[in-house]
Parts: C-alpha cells; sequence; structure tokens
C-alpha cells in the first residue's frame, strides 16, 4: 500500500486584506503598489552603489547591527529607500551633494512619515569618515535612544568638500 499526500497550494505573492470583521476585503498586488520601473531601478540602484552606500551595507547586512534586518535600495510607493529595516520601520538614507536643500527630500520624507517609516539621513561624506558614529545612530534609532528631533536631517550641516561641490553644480561623491 502507497500513501500519497498532496501539498497544499503555495499562498499567492500578494497579500489579502481583510475588513476588521473579517468578511472580504481587498486583494493589493505588488505591481499595483509600486510604479511600473521601480523594481527595475532599485535593482541598478543596487548593481551600483555609491562607496557610502556600500561601505554602510557591508556593516549593517546580514542582520550584523545587533541582528536587526535591513534590505537595501526598496521601492516604497514611488520612492526607493536606500536601506530599511522593515520590523522596525525604518528608513536610512545616504545622500550627496544634490540633496542639500532639496524640497524633493522633505516632500518623500513627509510621503515616508505618513505611511509610518522614520527616516535617519547622512551625508556620503559621514559614512565615509564616521561610520562608527552613523552605525552607533542608526542602533540608537532602533532601539527608541534617539530622539525625534535627530530624524529626517543630517546630523549636521553639508561637509565642506560636498558644499563646494553642489555649489559648483558636481555631484560630490555620488557617481
Amino acid at each position: 500500500m502507497t500513501l500519497t499526500t498532496t501539498k497544499p497550494p503555495s499562498p499567492p505573492r500578494f497579500a489579502r486584506h481583510l475588513s476588521p470583521e473579517g468578511r472580504g476585503g481587498s486583494v493589493l498586488h505588488p505591481s499595483r503598489t509600486i510604479p511600473t520601473g521601480a523594481r527595475k531601478r532599485a535593482r541598478g540602484m543596487r548593481r551600483k552603489p555609491t562607496e557610502a552606500e556600500w561601505l554602510l551595507w557591508i556593516e549593517i547586512r546580514k542582520e550584523r547591527l545587533n541582528g536587526y534586518r535591513f534590505a537595501r535600495q526598496v521601492p516604497l510607493g514611488r520612492y526607493i529607500a536606500d536601506f530599511v529595516c522593515r520590523k522596525e520601520r525604518l528608513i536610512v538614507e545616504v545622500d550627496g551633494s544634490q540633496h542639500a536643500a532639496s524640497a524633493r527630500d522633505a516632500v518623500r520624507t513627509d510621503w515616508l512619515n505618513s505611511n509610518g517609516y522614520a527616516v535617519l539621513r547622512f551625508w556620503n561624506d559621514e559614512v565615509l569618515r564616521q561610520r562608527r558614529l552613523v552605525l552607533d545612530t542608526i542602533l540608537a534609532a532602533l532601539e527608541n535612544r534617539l530622539p525625534p528631533s535627530d530624524f529626517h536631517a543630517p546630523a549636521h550641516p553639508l561637509p565642506q568638500g560636498e558644499r563646494c561641490r553642489a555649489q559648483q553644480g558636481g555631484e560630490g561623491v555620488r557617481r
């Protein structure tokens, strides 16, 4: 006698959201929540990170930062976040000189905040020269030891080298 069992079908790759009463709901498909081309752009950005992004990624990938799990270049709505800790709803952005006084960054941060994410921003120069301080700041945010006033903006004004490049219209450290 042979006994055969059949596996239940795999769950769909999209999530089913039920109403509070548990009746019905809507289906949110990933391709409908992320604009066309965002996944492709994110993949391209993963292949060609800036030096600062790569050095930070080496430090935080594979749960190296006290067991917190990060993903990089993650599409969220119409934006692509540099690093995301989904469990703690924290986004870490590494900015080059093109972000100096960027109104678009403020709109982006407001949208991310309204969708439940806290945003930490660092300049490329901070990551390159003060990586330990950057990691300590990220860890403090993850462990709720960072005051809310420290979120959203780089820890200090644009570093001198990047300030000069920004004024000249250059790309700074970004490649």
